[in-house]
């Protein structure tokens, strides 16, 4: 006869190995069976593996899960977080801490507040966070996705396989969450997401990259700055700067466009602020407006279609190759603004379009969701979770770049339902 508890395993494993599991940790890890101990490893692709200093890990049920009993002698002497090491089907060896042992890193104030539409700093929870947990270093994986059935992180440190690591839910606030420890700087990623409604698994980039690929490579990158910022003299200043009674004199500037090297390529956002630098400063401006430099798929779009609102386009070079860029500006006397796109985002497959299934970030109505004549979707600002997106996004660019201010693009589309639309084709609000 089969209990109870086993047949709540049998589910689990079920789940587990057809990527429909919201939350692995309730079968992965270290747990108590019986008047025993079992380990249990998901490694998709092992042939063998042991724990580290330990017994031997035998698979289990011809499946992914691979296990061992442990005497409570043996539970006490395992690491809380045990190191595996496994041989694939190649015969290379791998070694790696299981991330099945490590709890929730996401607190329950940064879901209140994130639910509430108030987390001005959530830019550090989701995304990919650099870390040390328990004396370990790896990524912190977070995202946004309560329409989907299971979401997965996949890379480069799992050879891109949707079933190695999949995440936690953090429940009603529709987060997921995943502490991988071989994750590091550089590494490129994306969220594998099964979709509720019709069991499709699509891959996504981060919604709170801070770093991405060059088009048209999509893929996300873990990032950490390095920069050493020596603009304090600037900063201190413009704390004390009447803007309404001193002058101001703005160049406005597609960096794409403004110059590129002998061979027509785009030049490095260090490379632009001296020459930039150099020509605003003859020509009498004190000021410096840029179109937008947010990561977007499209050359065509001057990057008003943007694809990664949290990532400096990797046209230019990296996130710190444009804190240069600021730094130099400031160095030298000139403020920097920059247009930002909060209106509309491209129906690219890859961002946020649909992003879990869902009309998650859009409105569900072409009549209120779509800009027909961009080719765009709109996005809910209903929703307490996609303004938090945003004006997080607004303070990220500010704070962490040095930005002295922001041009909103597009408001009036913002503001008037009918924005370019025809009788009949856009819905009224509330009061009519």
């Amino acid at each position: 006869m089969v209990c109870e508890s086993q047949r709540s395993e049998n589910f689990d494993l079920y789940c587990l190995q057809h990527g429909r599991h919201y939350d692995p940790f309730v079968l992965l890890g270290c747990h108590a069976v019986d008047q025993q101990w079992e380990v249990r490893a998901w490694l998709p692709c092992a042939k063998t593996a042991q724990i580290v200093d330990g017994p031997r890990l035998l698979r289990s049920a011809q499946s992914s899960l691979f296990t061992a009993q442990l005497s409570a002698e043996e539970k006490e002497a395992l690491p809380r977080h045990y190191e595996v090491e496994w041989y694939d089907e190649q015969g290379e060896v791998h070694r790696r801490f299981c991330p099945y042992t490590f709890e929730p890193q996401i607190g329950e104030l940064d879901l209140y507040l994130f639910a509430e539409g108030r987390h001005w700093n959530l830019y550090q929870v989701l995304g990919a966070q650099l870390c040390q947990i328990d004396g370990i270093e790896g990524v912190q994986f977070g995202v946004w996705a309560p329409s989907a059935e299971r979401v997965s992180v996949v890379g480069d440190f799992n050879g891109w396989n949707g079933q190695c690591h999949p995440m936690r839910s953090r429940g009603r606030s529709g987060v997921w969450e995943l502490f991988i420890p071989e994750a590091h700087v550089d590494d490129r990623y994306k969220f594998d997401i099964r979709t509720m409604h019709d069991g499709y698994c699509v891959l996504k980039a981060d919604p709170y990259a801070q770093s991405m690929e060059m088009r048209p490579r999509t893929a996300s990158i873990v990032c950490q700055s390095t920069h050493q910022w020596q603009d304090d003299a600037w900063l201190a200043a413009r704390r004390h700067f009447d803007w309404q009674h001193a002058p101001i004199s703005i160049y406005e500037v597609h960096l794409g466009s403004w110059q590129r090297d002998e061979n027509n390529r785009f030049l490095n956002y260090r490379e632009i602020a001296h020459r930039l630098v150099d020509y605003v400063t003859w020509m009498g401006y004190n000021y410096i407006n840029l179109m937008p430099v947010s990561e977007h798929p499209l050359d065509e779009s001057w990057g008003y279609q943007t694809s990664g609102y949290y990532a400096p386009t990797r046209r230019f070079g990296d996130p710190d190759d444009f804190r240069y860029f600021v730094d130099y500006c400031h160095q030298h006397h000139i403020g920097v603004y920059l247009d930002w796109v909060p209106a509309h985002f491209p129906k690219d497959s890859f961002a946020l379009a649909r992003f879990d299934g869902t009309a998650l970030y859009e409105h569900e109505d072409p009549r209120l969701g779509e800009h027909s004549e961009w080719g765009t979707y709109i996005f809910n600002y209903g929703r307490n979770e996609v303004r938090n997106f945003l004006i997080a996004n607004a303070l990220y660019w500010v704070r962490e770049f040095h930005l002295d201010g922001l041009r909103v693009d597009a408001v009036a589309s913002m503001l008037y339902l009918d924005y370019g639309r025809n009788d009949g084709d856009w819905l009224t609000n509330e009061h009519g």
